[in-house]
């Protein structure tokens, strides 16, 4: 891998045969484990500006039209997590000269609280092409990391690394972007224009600046239509032109401000007699006998849709170097292998000018594992034929981003094939985020996403997620209990990394609800070392009983703890709040009790204090009557309040309804619901602020 200095640049065909699709990965970390950022891609005309503010991609406006460019969002690495932007410089617009990738952050932050700034751009065979690290970053609140350009008929890649202290609505405009920040309840828009200027440019290379102008603003594209909406109705064609069409008004310039979703409405209610009668199903589902039957539809069914609804084909395959373009899929396809013919599940070719994208499938469903032999058959199979990926599916989520078998691939040939991996649990979070979240094109696809949920979520699919906390699970749990697990355990290892896994499963389930971003946090010096991170986890497991987790839910205050004591058995949620900056701490206990009207009457309230003692604590049933009670009985400084509710914990290691991990997925489920999502309402009721200001919920 090639490693760059800021102002460096470099031919892509000089790096790498397969460097038409390539993947850009942006990487940072922080202490506390709150640090994240924004990324954002500019497409610039020769003169250094946008054509139109459709050019601006980021978290309002994911995708390119052409399906060229598209912001993937974060995804697990080995060295914590990464945000992922997939580019198609194939399929990119003659009239675009450059492609800017940019990140911005929020909530007042600045990238001078971050480290280990990174840039890397990989190929469609996930083989890492270049790296450039930025250093040095202070007050910016907006940094351009680099730049793909032309160069006839190449691209390059420069490394630029300026910084903005406008946040994204400044470094929009800077290219040309007429940016609307106006609050929907007239509240102060993100961040003033700014005339930045860019100064980092290779000589001879044309312009690389942009004066902040407004730009002509585009056709309105189709509405995005909710899944509630596509079921409820069908879609009339009309029989006849009506003589004259309403004029339609002219969409509004892009929101740096993150628009806020309206979740579908709730469906009508059923015409059935009773809860016996079974809805009608595009899939049907009941009538599966076997793994083997269950196999065969979840992969028929899933292939389908992906065809069918480019917005969900392309959402699944960008990651892994797919470029855009018209996407078919097969099942049942046989392979020449010497004597012994193969058939892999599935396979999906993708075409884009007069080129091919071609992945086979080998996916399973249940507890089956993904067996590395017939992989490894897959593989060579793909290298000879020239296909460019093999894609395992199952419910096992990969640790790291990486795969979850090993495999050989000849690094003698010039042909490589990469390798990837998809869990059930991606699958069904992408769909979430379509029709729930951001919307499709048509009710339509809007229905056949609908359908696909409603199959993936039978109890007979198979396709449930990662369901097993493993063989060592049982063994280690009664280790604890009779104390004989010692340190260095090999089975505490496997159960910290099911534990991960089920962790990173959590998190995709609750962003696919959500529509915001839940990752694990990692925190201390082994946040970029996983080995010494999870022999840390397992050092403490068998110390003190203790699985331990982290998560950052976007936009919500602080982050979310999760603890699972072994010993006694019992789940730990919890969120530490702080306390505001002004105001008396009589008034912040008040108005906590308030906010936490509807919450659980076995919530637990601890005060933190600033000299790190033990504060007040008790129940919220005990607290509502007496909110003064909070209070230390000295002047000991307030920081904050931890909330936390307690929860059985499954003994068994699978799914079951007395499982470990519907016990995991309950707490989470019943914190978010009855906690975290209170105290956002009354945040929002109040006004909330700028993204990059958001307040206390206490203020």
């Amino acid at each position: 891998m090639l490693e760059m200095t800021k102002g460096a640049n470099v031919s892509l065909a000089s790096l790498s045969d397969d460097a038409d699709a390539v993947t850009v990965g942006l990487t940072w970390t922080s202490d506390d484990g709150n640090g994240d950022a924004d990324v954002s891609v500019l497409l610039l005309a020769p003169d250094g500006r946008v054509r139109s503010d459709a050019d601006f991609l980021f978290y309002n406006n994911p995708s390119a039209h052409d399906g060229s460019v598209q912001v993937l969002g974060t995804t697990p690495t080995i060295d914590g997590s990464e945000d992922r932007v997939s580019l198609d410089l194939s399929a990119i617009a003659p009239g675009v000269s450059y492609v800017v990738v940019a990140a911005s952050r929020y909530e007042g932050g600045r990238f001078g609280e971050l480290d280990d700034l990174r840039l890397t751009v990989t190929d469609a065979g996930g083989e890492r092409l270049l790296g450039y690290t930025l250093v040095g970053a202070a007050d910016e609140s907006a940094i351009v990391f680099g730049e793909f350009y032309r160069r006839g008929a190449e691209w390059k890649f420069r490394a630029v690394g300026q910084g903005y202290d406008t946040g994204l609505a400044g470094l929009a405009t800077d290219f040309g972007i007429d940016v609307d920040d106006e609050q929907p309840d007239g509240g102060v828009a993100e961040d003033e224009p700014a005339d930045s200027e860019r100064t980092d440019g290779e000589p001879g290379d044309g312009p690389t600046t942009a004066a902040g102008l407004s730009v002509t603003i585009p056709a309105p594209a189709p509405t995005p239509i909710s899944a509630a909406a596509a079921a409820a109705v069908p879609v009339p064609v009309p029989d006849t032109v009506p003589a004259s069409v309403p004029e339609q008004p002219l969409p509004r310039r892009p929101r740096t401000a993150r628009k806020k979703i309206t979740l579908p409405k709730a469906e009508k209610k059923s015409l059935a007699e009773n809860d016996s009668w079974h809805r009608a199903s595009l899939f049907p589902v009941s009538s599966l006998k076997s793994d083997r039957e269950r196999e065969a539809r979840a992969t028929s069914v899933l292939l389908s849709v992906m065809a069918q609804v480019p917005e969900f084909g392309r959402r699944l395959t960008a990651p892994f170097g797919a470029p855009a373009g018209r996407m078919e899929t097969y099942v049942e396809v046989v392979l020449p292998n010497g004597e012994a013919p193969r058939r892999p599940d599935g396979v999906i070719r993708v075409e884009r000018a007069g080129k091919l994208w071609t992945a086979l499938l080998e996916s399973k469903t249940n507890g089956a594992a993904v067996q590395p032999r017939q992989v490894q058959e897959y593989v060579d199979i793909a290298t000879r034929r020239g296909y460019e990926a093999v894609i395992t599916l199952s419910n096992d989520v990969a640790l790291d981003g990486t795969s979850v078998v090993d495999v050989k691939i000849d690094g003698r040939r010039k042909h490589k094939v990469a390798l990837w991996h998809l869990s059930w649990a991606e699958v069904a979070h992408q769909a979430r985020m379509l029709i729930h979240h951001e919307g499709v094109s048509s009710a339509s696809h809007a229905w056949l996403l609908q359908e696909l949920l409603f199959y993936l979520s039978h109890d007979n699919s198979g396709c449930h997620g990662f369901q097993n906390m493993g063989p060592a699970w049982v063994p280690v749990r009664n280790g604890i209990d009779d104390e004989t697990l010692s340190h260095g355990d090999p089975r505490a290892l496997d159960v910290v990394e099911s534990w991960e896994r089920l962790v990173r499963q959590v998190c995709l389930r609750l962003g696919g609800e959500l529509g915001q971003k839940v990752l694990p946090v990692q925190r201390g010096a082994t946040r970029r070392d996983p080995v010494a991170r999870r022999t840390a986890l397992a050092d403490q497991l068998c110390e003190r009983g203790r699985l331990f987790a982290e998560l950052r839910i976007e936009g919500t205050q602080g982050v979310l703890a999760l603890t699972a004591d072994l010993r006694t058995a019992r789940l730990r949620t919890s969120l530490d709040v702080p306390a505001p900056e002004q105001g008396y701490p009589l008034t912040w206990a008040k108005r906590l009790t308030r906010q936490l009207a509807e919450a659980p009457a076995d919530l637990h309230i601890e005060t933190l204090l600033a000299d790190a003692a033990n504060g007040p604590r008790g129940t919220l049933e005990r607290l509502r009557p007496e909110p003064g009670d909070m209070l230390p009985k000295d002047d000991v400084r307030i920081t904050g309040f931890r909330l936390s509710l307690f929860k059985g914990m499954g003994g068994t290691r699978g799914n079951a309804e007395s499982g470990f991990i519907r016990s995991v997925d309950q707490a989470v489920d019943r914190f978010c619901t009855t906690v975290v999502a209170p105290l956002d309402r009354s945040r929002t009721a109040r006004g909330s602020a700028p993204r990059q200001q958001q307040p206390s919920a206490l203020r």
